[in-house]
């Protein structure tokens, strides 16, 4: 593993490369918002919500949301520029109550909403293959966090769906990927975090077609047929996560008292028991926890430096989500040990070594790590 040099983000994570000077392209292009005319994005924005007003013949605009800060911070951002909001939420099985009372409070705002739940045998068969045959307890989530607003846009004939980060434009990718801001099939292929899978790929012994009706999304075609154009806030306004977690406390939304579920921000993940456990594999795959993404997101953004972010993961020490992976466990009918041989299963050779019973890593960017 290489780590950059400016952030902690290693070279083991999707879609991170590192330059000549050993700086990976997520600091890159972070640099690269100084050169952005900000003001003309949101002049941009604006333009598009005047478009979507236009064409509008009931709701102007669907906005995905959880109840999480960056959704507020979505819904906050469509009022004030005069947009009809419809929610839209893809209800969790695993939802805290602090996600309940966070979500009311994004809906008091002045929205109608729509709260889906999946059935949740279903849940429990998708999220279990999703586990066994990609170590990823999080496919699901993701295909139906895209698909359901998509179709319900679609369906009600609603010009306009807007997202909120457009995790292209940090991470990289080519450079219309990292500077688009419309979200279409391509997209939802390279970073919708399906691991290139559509729920075409699922159908199956333990899944019917019928069964996937909520995870399969209009095609591109459908979605141009009914007019509907699917945008990044994240690229008409700079993305912080400190600055829509502000927002988003001024409009009801509360932190986890108790301090972070996964990583550094008491503020985020807030709304899903079992969203720890699909950042707790990034471990085994990658070298990394949340806790690396969020910490090189303080140092872009200048608020801490690295030296102080390795500090922060040597007292943090291990944050195996212990009690969530017992709460999937139990949901999906597995058990804790068969959790652990198939995590063990996707421990990525290029990053791990067995040495004296323990799973090590050379070179670590903690030099004194303590290895469970």
């Amino acid at each position: 593993m290489r780590y950059c040099r400016r952030c902690i983000t290693p070279d083991t994570r999707p879609s991170i490369t590192l330059d000549g000077e050993g700086v990976c392209n997520a600091c890159r292009a972070f640099e690269s918002r100084a050169n952005t005319d900000w003001g003309r994005r949101a002049e941009a924005f604006a333009e598009v919500a005047h478009a979507a007003r236009v064409r509008a013949g009931g709701y102007d605009c669907v906005v995905p949301v959880s109840g999480g800060k960056d959704s507020t911070w979505q819904v906050v951002t469509c009022l004030e520029h005069g947009l009809r909001p419809l929610a839209v939420t893809w209800c969790p099985p695993a939802r805290t109550e602090l996600g309940r009372r966070n979500l009311r409070s994004l809906v008091e705002i002045g929205v109608d909403h729509i709260d889906y739940r999946i059935r949740p045998d279903v849940e429990r068969r998708f999220m279990a293959a999703a586990y066994e045959r990609l170590g990823s307890t999080a496919i699901p989530m993701h295909m139906a966090l895209f698909a359901i607003p998509l179709a319900v846009a679609v369906s009600f004939r609603v010009p306009l769906v807007v997202w909120g980060e457009n995790s292209a434009f940090e991470y990289g990718g080519s450079e219309e990927e990292r500077t688009g801001f419309r979200l279409d099939a391509a997209w939802l292929r390279r970073f919708g975090v399906t691991h290139g899978t559509t729920w075409r790929d699922w159908v199956g012994e333990a899944l019917s077609e019928r069964d996937l009706v909520a995870y399969r999304g209009p095609s591109d075609a459908e979605m141009e047929a009914a007019g509907v154009n699917a945008v990044f806030l994240g690229y008409y306004f700079p993305w912080d996560p400190a600055h829509t977690a502000a927002v988003a406390a001024r409009h009801g939304f509360r932190e986890r008292a108790s301090g972070p579920r996964t990583g550094y921000y008491a503020f985020a993940d807030v709304d899903d028991h079992l969203i720890s456990v699909h950042h707790h594999l990034k471990w085994h795959k990658f070298g990394i926890t949340r806790l690396f993404d969020n910490l090189s997101l303080e140092i872009r953004h200048g608020r801490m430096s690295r030296d102080e972010a390795i500090d922060v993961v040597r007292r943090s020490g291990d944050q195996t989500p212990r009690r969530d992976i017992a709460r999937f466990c139990e949901f999906v009918g597995m058990s804790r040990a068969r959790f652990g041989e198939i995590a063990d299963s996707f421990r990525n050779p290029g990053v791990w070594t067995r040495r004296e019973g323990r799973w090590v890593i050379d070179d670590f960017l903690v030099p004194d790590w303590r290895w469970q």
